[in-house]
């Protein structure tokens, strides 16, 4: 059932409505679980309900980290990225000992990816807000995972153009090696043809100019693919206060040290744990989201090269080596890496949010579904080092639905809903509904009445010949079948007849549902800066309720 209510945005009101996941396809048995407060899930998330203004003694209390040396750092690296004043003045608040951070991250995605990426900095910039006005001191921190090394995930996006289809924008530059963090790629030339080839296919309105501008300006070429993520999303929210925070910069590795020396002394007992976890998740139905094995190191190494490297521990030999390559180190040699070289190792997904909260004071991390799924995982690694089981709750989810889509789905009387049955279904009834209602009526009398006399049949077939009774149960299939293919096939004709309607729904799917999925993992955020500049962006952060655990449908 979707609930509808009205909120105000940027001096306009505009209707919203909320969708439960269980009604969205697709969604795993454990993050349902999560959003509903199973029992079951309890054990996975020690901290998920707990009292803010409790916990955030309980993170303050705990927290190690040199506040004057993390807030030095972070003030000279969101300066080179050409962050908003209010970014400098949460800086300054999180040199208090009493602030701490509500963080999210995203890897450093094609002018920064799909949506999702802009609701989770949203949802940790709400929270922050709400929170000081409750006089709990929090900043909103956004961790760039530069570290990643999947750079087919980054570097592509897609976003609408001029006719209302997809438009995929593709960027991998000429010199890229292959698994490298997203964080040493560094932009080439062809970075100005996949702009220009962006705004080439968009709609031209009065924001195109300005919006291109920013691009041009963040993504340059020289730029490493996550500073120029970086840039932009700075850019984007400049107003807003969001830190930024890069860990490839060797400053902060080295105030990781300790914690990363801490997890290669104790790696033998994190995939212990990880191992017990798993079959824990396993016995309550729920899929672990990370595969772990005996011979698992919660670290990969950074080569000389630039590559990062998978570790593993030989069973034979206890060692720890190098996949694809001869090199082993003695546990003994990778602490001391850990110690003196910490830019040497790269936290894996698992062991990344405790390294991220040995780092920040963070009260609550911001995550989709995958990432809850982690969380459910890696509880178990905060505790074998000693740290707070930090809280994860889901990122704001949204779908935007512009005017023409609104107008679209009242005219042919759709719910939003109703759209996770396929385009094809949808047309269906929109054929049979608002096109042709005597033939629809025709079709539905004509299988009615097959029915009834291959029912008046069987009844006779049953009582003369019962051997043939199974026979016609199949033939009565196929029947039923064949004529079901003719409606199919009558509606994709009166679909084809009524060009109109045929471009409304193909126009509708690809916005709402592009690529058979919700419009926030496929649509970049350009599609909407486009048509309505940087307004949008204050009818987001309007938009986002931090504590809402449904799907948001914001109607424009």
């Amino acid at each position: 059932m979707i609930q509808k209510s009205a909120i105000g945005m940027a001096a306009k009101t505009f209707e919203q409505a909320t969708l439960s996941f269980d009604q969205i396809p697709g969604q795993s048995k454990l993050f349902l679980d999560f959003q509903n407060d199973s029992m079951p899930t309890t054990a996975f998330y020690p901290e998920k309900n707990a009292p803010l203004d409790e916990f955030a003694a309980q993170v303050t209390a705990n927290y190690k980290i040199d506040r004057t040396e993390l807030c030095d750092v972070l003030e000279e690296a969101n300066k080179s990225l050409n962050a908003g004043s209010r970014t400098f003045e949460n800086i300054n608040r999180l040199r208090e000992k009493d602030c701490t951070a509500i963080v999210t991250g995203q890897q450093a995605g094609l002018f920064s990816g799909a949506l999702y990426t802009i609701y989770k900095a949203f949802s940790a910039i709400k929270l922050a807000d709400d929170l000081r006005k409750k006089n709990i001191e929090a900043v909103p921190v956004f961790w760039i995972a530069e570290e990643d090394h999947d750079f087919d995930e980054v570097k592509k996006t897609f976003n609408l153009d001029k006719t209302g289809k997809l438009l995929e924008s593709e960027n991998a530059p000429r010199g890229y090696v292959e698994n490298s963090p997203v964080g040493l790629v560094v932009l080439d030339e062809t970075i100005n043809d996949a702009v220009e080839n962006l705004f080439e296919n968009l709609p031209h309105t009065e924001f195109t100019d300005e919006i291109k501008k920013i691009l041009t300006e963040t993504h340059c070429v020289g730029e490493a693919y996550s500073r120029a993520f970086g840039k932009f999303i700075a850019r984007l929210f400049a107003d807003y206060g969001l830190i930024i925070v890069a860990p490839l910069n060797e400053k902060l590795k080295k105030l990781c040290a300790p914690l990363f020396t801490e997890a290669v002394e104790k790696s033998g007992e994190i995939i212990h744990a990880l191992l017990d976890r798993n079959r824990e998740l396993a016995a309550e139905n729920y899929q672990p989201q990370v595969l772990v094995t005996t011979d698992n190191f919660p670290f990969f190494y950074q080569s000389e090269s630039g590559a990062r490297q998978s570790l593993r521990r030989n069973a034979n030999n206890g060692k720890i080596k190098i996949q694809k390559t001869k090199t082993e180190f003695e546990t003994a040699k990778l602490v001391k890496i850990a110690e003196h070289s910490p830019s040497r190792l790269s936290p894996n997904a698992l062991l990344r949010p405790i390294v991220q909260d040995y780092l920040l004071p963070t009260l609550v991390y911001f995550g989709g579904a995958a990432e809850i799924a982690y969380f459910a995982q890696n509880s178990v690694i905060y505790k074998t080092l000693n740290r707070p089981v930090t809280p994860i709750h889901h990122r704001a989810s949204l779908t935007i639905i512009e005017r023409k889509h609104g107008r679209t789905l009242v005219k042919y009387d759709v719910d939003f809903v109703n759209l996770f049955d396929g385009q094809e279904k949808t047309e269906s009834k929109i054929v049979e509904h608002f096109l042709n209602r005597e033939t629809a009526r025709t079709f539905a009398e004509t299988e009615e009445i097959i029915s009834v006399q291959l029912a008046r049949l069987d009844r006779r077939l049953s009582a003369d010949e019962p051997t043939l009774s199974d026979n016609l149960a199949n033939r009565r299939k196929k029947i039923l079948w064949h004529l079901g293919a003719l409606r199919k096939k009558y509606h994709r004709a009166e679909m084809t007849k009524n060009e109109l309607v045929k471009r409304r729904m193909e126009s509708l799917f690809t916005a709402l549902l592009p690529n058979d999925a919700l419009q926030e993992r496929t649509l970049n955020i350009i599609t909407f800066l486009n048509l309505y500049g940087e307004n949008f962006i204050e009818w987001i952060y309007a938009a986002v309720e931090t504590d809402e655990k449904n799907h948001q449908i914001i109607s424009l």
